[in-house]
């Protein structure tokens, strides 16, 4: 199939059926790297149009959790075979509304592809269990069943790999799925939809819908039919669908912001730790979640830290995802690159340094797109902007610790606990400030410790739930417990 021939012809997916928009309303997808370049458009839903996708998926439901474990890993396996088959293509796509690299790009297909092959076979282990009776006269058992028709919001940093960690484990715990991508990434989602098409899924099984978040998600939250809904976003949206949820004690799964620290201890392997940390705060441009924020380096160190670290920093290339040598894209759009120079220039204004970059970009190939030079701060203080918000973007702050008690305490000093990195020799300071860390997620000597085996979370306000191994199907299951008198 022929996917970037199709960037014009994409409509909505609802109970096996392409449909256009009710209000013929398009809505044009354009490249960060060249805002002239439109990549594509979309069909814009509305209410109405998620309302017939939750229609539409409930028709099914009985259906597809009746449906065995094997059989529904069956078409879970195919979509895997399918983007991995067609991963230049949706990389190709990713990569025109995104702006990541294009090697990035064909990391998130692959990874995206991962999630539908674990939760196909993760759906045969959802056991449930007997447990051993008080009362000789009784038996207790205890069984998993899906929790229903299900909504999927996800976010542009990311469009298809958490597409995928959302959808995959629905459909393998047994619910019928409408999905609703970011507006600024949706042909990616659209491409997949098609592949998925042709996997086979039942009609109706999983839904896209298209359009402003507002009202589709409004229609999730307060339509009976939809039972749970796993959202991916900012930690301001998270609180406000927490609140709408509310009236009708929706079931939500949140993903929400991060405030990522990274702290290199006096015994880190050099090399190493500059290594971690510039991929870790860097890939796709710093607009990640689990991005690191704040960067702590003990003082005996930060001399030699930040002058290896700010050489390779400027050895990055910034330039069009789609020239291969690219190791930082455009940043997604205008309110991103302002957010980003606000950021350096209130660092600056309180006493920072900035030893490198922390421009926009605009000469020559640069000038009709979103581009930055990325940013380093020397002498970063707490009160700064960079160190207590969530920057998304491609700043990097370092400060200076002289113990773990400190850093600690600054590193746990936020509203956030999505995620961490130690850089250590020592298998002691690892395991000691790894439990201190209030976080879901810590890599030790690991730049990229998100995996679909094993689960990913936020602490704090950071979100609700888990994602991936065990813990992402269960996300999407009710227990029943069973008391029978003999």
């Amino acid at each position: 199939m022929n996917l970037l021939s199709k960037l014009e012809e994409n409509m909505m997916f609802i109970g096996g059926k392409w449909r256009g928009s009710p209000e013929n309303k398009l809505f044009p997808v354009k490249n960060p790297a060249n805002i002239e370049e439109v990549v594509g458009s979309y069909e814009v839903g509305n209410r109405q149009t998620a309302r017939a996708a939750l229609e539409a998926a409930q028709a099914v439901q009985k259906t597809w959790q009746n449906t065995p474990p094997r059989q529904r890993a069956h078409y879970l396996n195919r979509i895997n075979q399918l983007l991995l088959d067609n991963k230049e293509q949706l990389a190709r796509i990713l990569t025109m509304e995104n702006g990541k690299p294009i090697r990035e790009s064909i990391g998130e297909v692959t990874a995206a592809a991962a999630h539908f092959e674990w939760f196909a076979e993760e759906g045969n282990r959802t056991y449930g269990r007997i447990i051993p009776q008080t009362n000789s006269a009784k038996r207790h058992l205890v069984m998993k069943q899906p929790i229903g028709v299900s909504a999927t919001v996800s976010p542009w940093n990311f469009p298809l790999v958490l597409f995928a960690r959302k959808v995959a484990p629905a459909l393998a715990a047994g619910c019928a799925v409408v999905a609703r991508p970011a507006s600024q990434t949706t042909l990616v989602a659209i491409a997949a939809m098609k592949l998925i098409e042709t996997a086979g899924v039942p009609q109706g099984v999983l839904n896209l819908v298209t359009g402003p978040a507002c009202d589709i998600v409004d229609e999730f939250l307060e339509n009976p039919l939809c039972r749970k809904v796993s959202f991916t976003g900012s930690t301001q949206v998270g609180r406000a669908l927490t609140e709408k949820g509310a009236s009708c004690v929706k079931h939500l799964s949140l993903e929400l912001g991060g405030n990522a620290p990274a702290i290199v201890f006096n015994d880190a392997d050099l090399e190493v730790a500059v290594k971690g940390v510039l991929g870790a705060k860097f890939r796709n441009n710093g607009q990640s979640c689990i991005a690191i924020n704040r960067i702590y380096i003990h003082k005996d160190i930060i001399e030699a830290f930040t002058e290896r670290f700010v050489a390779e920093v400027k050895r990055l290339k910034v330039g069009n995802g789609l020239e291969p040598d690219t190791d930082l894209g455009p940043m997604i759009d205008e309110n991103s690159m302002n957010k980003f120079l606000r950021y350096v220039d209130d660092a600056v204004s309180k006493g920072g340094k900035l030893v490198y970059g922390g421009k926009r970009l605009s000469d020559g190939k640069y000038k009709k797109g979103y581009f930055a030079s990325p940013a380093v701060i020397t002498g970063a203080k707490e009160n700064m902007a960079c160190m207590c918000e969530e920057t998304f973007g491609p700043l990097a702050a370092i400060s200076a610790f002289n113990t773990m008690e400190e850093v600690v305490e600054k590193a746990n000093a936020t509203e956030h606990g999505l995620a961490a990195y130690i850089y250590t020799e020592s298998t002691k300071t690892a395991f000691l400030a790894a439990e201190q860390i209030e976080a879901g997620t810590i890599g030790i000597n690991d730049d990229v410790p998100s995996t679909t085996i094993a689960p990913f979370g936020g602490f704090k306000q950071s979100g609700l739930g888990r994602e991936c191994g065990q813990e992402g199907i269960e996300a999407f299951m009710e227990v029943k417990h069973i008391s029978i008198v003999l």
